[in-house]
């Protein structure tokens, strides 16, 4: 790790600038704060190292990342576009009183709507509430000049009976993304992936297309919207000439500019795969794609680009789009290089039942990454880590290739120093001073983990398709990853291989998932509300069942000194023996597609909020002055010429998001209004 950020402070040295070199000492990291967001910067350390057809691929592949930001913002909400380009349109031309606290509401409104892809929250999927009345938002649009708003929706009159009740009516589409049992999950999600149509209607359409005795099945349903049209269910495919064209026009145009510099023919081939996959919108293309992506593991310059995860709709069919460019961090790359060597290790020694294991691991590949742009389902909040493709037999037959975003992570620690988080819901100075010590290091191997080895292991049952878990799939697919990193992290193997330099690192890492998961994450949700978020439910489900497995024997303890709750693991190892039973049980059930098993763990675990607790959490985080989410602003890349050649490309770090959210939107919007 002493290795690793060396060589990331020396990148940062050499970063370059448009008007200085900015140090790592002294880079500014956080661009912007609203509401309950903080925006950071992050930087890309060895940039300027790469040779110039890389700089160029990387360019190529970063503009192509930009080109489908409307993609998802249609995608999360039918009315998004006209809302965001409404919103822009006051933002830019209102010529009256910009001092008025009520307009200040108005711009904390639209770097919301800016940062979430629409009008609904990432991560709790609730529709914002205004700041300000329906009545400021007229003398707003009468202050505007007419010719700003979008032309392509009717009239203005047409446009505010739309957007209006969208924005105001608290009881119209109130959720992006509903997951609650017994709920019509369709009918009761605001998102766009499904248009007139139930979830049993869906889930029939789509078990009519499977065939289950396909060893190779597609992702169906991934890339397209589902409607009725005159009493019949129709698939809307996303592709050229389809749906969304306009945007995947111009994907593939960089995608285009990309394949001419690749860095070898490999690499060139898999660029083609993705272009022929937008031309053709044929899933059995995009499993092409993604077989050849996962095979080029030598290309120092990658690139995620296209609907990829399902998170976004409740059924878990379809994908909403999402794009990065990065390239390899070598150096940190010898860490995940360890951990994918001794995969088969890893799976053989699985705490799981042995005929779920996979007696031949293939195509493990895990590295460091450097990402250079973000976009779409990745942008501006983003992930640490990726682990693709999600198909299982892909998976089965060719492997996975997983990577850790070591400079998102950075980032967020460096931004997130001295600001007394520890100090307040820590407990034991020993475990504070094994977070100090080992955080970094114990948070980047616990992805590597879970990205490289947890999502990549276990194997279904035969006749199993992978999809039989339906709406807590997600969750439970995140909590089999975290379980299988937790697990490991413990391992003395961890020692042996040189991945830890004590357990104490491991011990760091239980404290902190334990008193999130019960506690501390609980300030990402609103008084009165239960967990939605995948990611959080996962935490929830494995933090309350292990506190309550372990009440026996006391391992996991919620003590209350001076009127505060803190939560103390007293036996780290006999709390490791809990993530390892539960681990086996969810391999279970995921193998065996058993919905009851799932849907009672989810339930009872992972979705209800004690409310006194909950209530103490918010007081105490709101005295720290904290806002438990992050995103981020991309940094500009500019070709340099000498005439017509390029001769270098420039990177830059911009510090205003709400001139990036802008320039995005004037510069890479393609999509009409409505589609």
């Amino acid at each position: 790790m002493l290795l690793t950020m060396t060589g990331f402070l020396a990148g940062l040295a050499a970063c370059g600038d448009t008007k200085k070199k900015e140090r790592a000492e002294d880079f500014v990291w956080q661009a912007d704060r609203f509401d309950d967001i903080k925006v950071l910067r992050y930087q890309v350390p060895d940039f300027d190292s790469l040779s110039l057809n890389q700089k160029l691929l990387v360019y190529y592949l970063g503009q192509a990342a930009l080109c489908g930001r409307d993609i998802l913002f249609d995608q999360n909400f039918k009315y998004n576009l006209p809302i965001r380009r409404t919103l822009e349109a006051i933002y830019e031309g209102y010529d009256g009183d910009r001092n008025d606290p009520r307009f200040a509401e108005f711009e904390k409104y639209l770097k919301k709507v800016w940062f979430a892809n629409g009008i609904h929250h990432h991560y709790s999927m609730d529709k914002f509430t205004p700041g300000f009345d329906e009545a400021y938002f007229d003398v707003l649009v009468a202050g505007t000049p007419a010719d700003l708003f979008p032309a392509d929706f009717g009239t203005q009159e047409e446009l505010m009976a739309i957007i209006k009740p969208a924005m105001f009516d608290p009881a119209l589409y109130a959720k992006r993304v509903n997951l609650e049992a017994g709920a019509d999950l369709l009918e009761t999600s605001a998102n766009n992936y499904y248009d007139g149509v139930t979830q049993r209607e869906a889930e029939e359409f789509y078990a009519a297309m499977a065939d289950p005795n396909d060893p190779q099945p597609v992702s169906y349903g991934l890339n397209s919207q589902l409607v009725k049209e005159n009493g019949r269910l129709k698939e809307r495919v996303w592709k050229l000439g389809g749906m969304y064209s306009p945007a995947i026009e111009k994907i593939v145009y960089w995608l285009e500019q990309a394949a001419a510099v690749a860095e070898n023919p490999l690499q060139k081939q898999t660029i083609d795969a993705l272009i022929a996959y937008y031309k053709s919108g044929d899933l059995k293309d995009f499993d092409k794609y993604n077989v050849l992506w996962v095979e080029d593991v030598d290309s120092q310059v990658d690139f995620v680009n296209g609907f990829i995860e399902t998170y976004g709709d409740p059924l878990g069919y379809k994908a909403s789009w999402e794009a990065i460019a990065n390239f390899k961090n070598i150096a940190a790359t010898k860490r995940t290089a360890t951990i994918s060597g001794n995969a088969q290790w890893f799976e053989d020694h699985s705490p799981i039942d042995p005929k779920y294991r996979k007696p031949h691991v293939k195509g493990v590949s895990a590295k460091v990454i450097t990402v250079a742009m973000l976009g779409g389902d990745c942008f501006p909040a983003t992930p640490i880590g990726i682990n693709l493709p999600n198909a299982d037999w892909i998976r089965r037959d060719h492997g996975s290739k997983s990577v850790t975003i070591e400079n998102i992570t950075y980032a967020y620690d460096q931004a997130a120093k001295g600001d007394g988080f520890k100090e307040e819901f820590v407990l034991r100075p020993e475990d504070r001073e094994n977070m100090e010590k080992y955080g970094s290091l114990s948070d980047d191997l616990h992805t590597d983990l879970h990205e490289c080895l947890g999502h990549a292991s276990g194997q279904l049952a035969p006749g199993i398709k992978g999809d039989e878990l339906k709406n807590y799939g997600s969750t439970l697919e995140e909590a089999r990853a975290d379980l299988f990193a937790l697990y490991y992290l413990g391992d003395p193997k961890m020692l042996e291989l040189g991945l830890l330099p004590t357990l104490d690192a491991a011990w760091a890492e239980y404290a902190k998932y334990m008193m999130n998961g019960m506690m501390t994450q609980l300030t990402r949700i609103q008084p009165g509300k239960n967990i939605e978020e995948a990611h959080m439910r996962n935490r929830a489900l494995i933090a309350n069942w292990c506190y309550e497995k372990g009440l026996p024997e006391n391992v996991v303890e919620k003590v209350t000194q001076n009127g505060k709750t803190y939560i103390v693991v007293n036996d780290f190892e006999k709390l490791r023996g809990l993530f390892g039973d539960l681990l086996k049980e969810i391999q279970r059930i995921k193998s065996e597609g058993d919905f009851q098993a799932g849907q009672a763990l989810v339930e009872n675990y992972g979705v209800k909020v004690d409310p006194g607790l909950h209530a103490e959490v918010l007081e105490r985080y709101a005295a720290l002055d904290l806002a438990p989410y992050a995103g981020f602003v991309n940094p500009e890349y500019t070709l340099v010429k000498d005439g017509d050649r390029v001769v270098d490309v420039r990177i830059s770090y911009p510090d205003d998001y709400a001139a990036q959210m802008m320039k995005y939107s004037k510069h890479y919007s393609y999509l009409p209004s409505v589609n």
